[in-house]
């Protein structure tokens, strides 16, 4: 063989085994999200309709550091499905400012769940990538969706870049290993589109959702954060933080971007205000003004206050009730009241982890959960309140309903009551009382509650 064809025959291998590298190099990167997909997205077929059960928010502040977390809440996920838990709701997954030590709430890299060293560490306070989509296939698996806390407002951690629209340098400048959604000072405020929105949350670099980058980003990239959290991680809602913080159209692009359960923390104890932003978002939001009128109920043994205007009364759709949550803990006296008093009601209950699994009795969470998903259905009649006692009926729909009981005083209370039906047998469902009166003609039943507890009638 001559030179020239020695030379042309090795350039045409080289060229052949140069293409063969780079197919198989394509090949492998386009193999990456998928396999993910694959692993999270394909136990979603029989997951129970978010709102149908009881909502679990699977953290409280500070939860064990040193990466255990996830394993801690997937060890759990099996028990609290067979309760009647439908979701849970975690804490924000992506690494944060302050690494192993952080609650996520300084968000860093949106899209490092435990994969990459910066920040302090590989891991989350919470875990790795490997043990996060564990849990989220866990969850999958026993039917739970799983909720996302998402930290839009502001970011932290980034280095310092020199910043004209300040003058000084600013700590906005973000490089994450990731290499997804780097930003500088044009993404966040001050900026050349204006100078603020909403609010500001301390001293953190405040996001500008205004800008084209920044959504493209956050919600309309196809691996924008709101897509890869659904499509990759395996996400099913969304828990928005702080949305005072920003327009509530926010909310609304975000969620409409990627679908799924969303609910936002405005943190307003006005209930028209809430109902507002919850139009505004097209989002359920926590319902704060039930929270404050409980607290003033059963902390302040003023069972009255729970004829005051609440979200849930005014939209129950949108009204997702809590007891106690990560950042507001307040009502310490009696609060498997307040629990009975949610899991009655309308709207769509939250048990916080710590009440559930260490501090209040297990067995009477488990009992009020069956209540809420068995027999609660329909609208709403309070029937009697005065400092110690509060009486109300759901009307039922799909199921009989239910007559509640709470009783805050030290004695034994009983009362007459007009019920949903006529010549029924009745019987408390808590085993609290063991009456097992039958209604009269016009409905109405003389029923009673322990002191300090509550009792949930219905038919037998």
């Amino acid at each position: 063989m001559k030179k020239n064809q020695i030379f042309y025959f090795l350039l045409i291998s080289l060229c052949i085994i140069s293409c063969s590298k780079d197919e198989i190099a394509s090949e492998n990167e386009q193999s990456k999200e998928p396999t993910k997909q694959t692993i999270t997205a394909k136990n979603r077929s029989n997951l129970k309709p978010i709102g149908s059960g009881v909502m679990m928010q699977a953290f409280y502040w500070d939860v064990p550091a040193g990466g255990t977390w996830w394993n801690v809440v997937k060890g759990k996920v099996a028990d609290w499905s067979n309760a009647g838990i439908d979701a849970i709701w975690l804490p924000p997954a992506s690494k944060a400012q302050n690494g192993p030590f952080s609650m996520g709430y300084d968000p860093f890299d949106y899209f490092d769940f435990g994969e990459y060293n910066q920040m302090g560490s590989i891991e989350t306070r919470f875990g790795s990538t490997a043990e996060l989509q564990s849990l989220i296939n866990t969850a999958h698996n026993n039917r739970l969706s799983v909720i996302a806390d998402i930290v839009l407002n502001h970011n932290s951690g980034g280095d310092s870049e020199y910043n004209p629209f300040k003058g000084t340098n600013t700590y906005t400048d973000y490089q994450p290993m990731s290499g997804m959604f780097n930003r500088t000072y044009y993404d966040f405020h001050p900026n050349d589109y204006h100078a603020n929105d909403e609010g500001v949350f301390g001293g953190f670099a405040d996001l500008c959702h205004h800008k084209t980058y920044v959504q493209d980003w956050l919600w309309n990239n196809s691996n924008s954060v709101a897509k890869y959290y659904k499509n990759v991680v395996g996400f099913d809602g969304w828990r928005f933080d702080y949305v005072k913080g920003f327009a509530p159209w926010v909310v609304k692009d975000f969620k409409n971007a990627a679908g799924g359960f969303s609910v936002g923390e405005y943190w307003d104890g006005n209930a028209a205000t809430l109902d507002w932003w919850a139009g505004q978002a097209e989002s359920s939001a926590f319902d704060f003004a039930c929270y404050y009128r409980m607290r003033d109920a059963f902390q302040g043994n003023n069972l009255n206050r729970l004829n005051d205007d609440m979200l849930w009364k005014r939209n129950a759709s949108k009204a997702v009730t809590f007891v106690a949550n990560h950042d507001t803990d307040e009502i310490i006296n009696n609060k498997i009241l307040a629990y009975a008093y949610i899991l009655t009601h309308e709207g769509y209950p939250t048990l916080f982890y710590r009440d559930y699994e260490e501090w209040l009795n297990k067995e009477r969470l488990n009992n009020l959960i069956w209540i809420h998903n068995n027999l609660a259905s329909g609208n709403t009649s309070i029937l009697y309140t005065d400092n110690d006692e509060y009486v109300a009926r759901r009307n039922g729909y799909n199921a009989a309903g239910l007559v509640v009981y709470i009783n805050n005083s030290n004695n034994w209370q009983e009362r007459w009551v007009e019920t949903n039906w006529s010549n029924t047998r009745i019987k408390d469902y808590t085993g609290h009382s063991n009456w097992e009166p039958v209604t009269q003609g016009g409905k109405w039943v003389k029923i009673q509650a322990p002191p300090k507890s509550y009792t949930v009638w219905s038919v037998k």
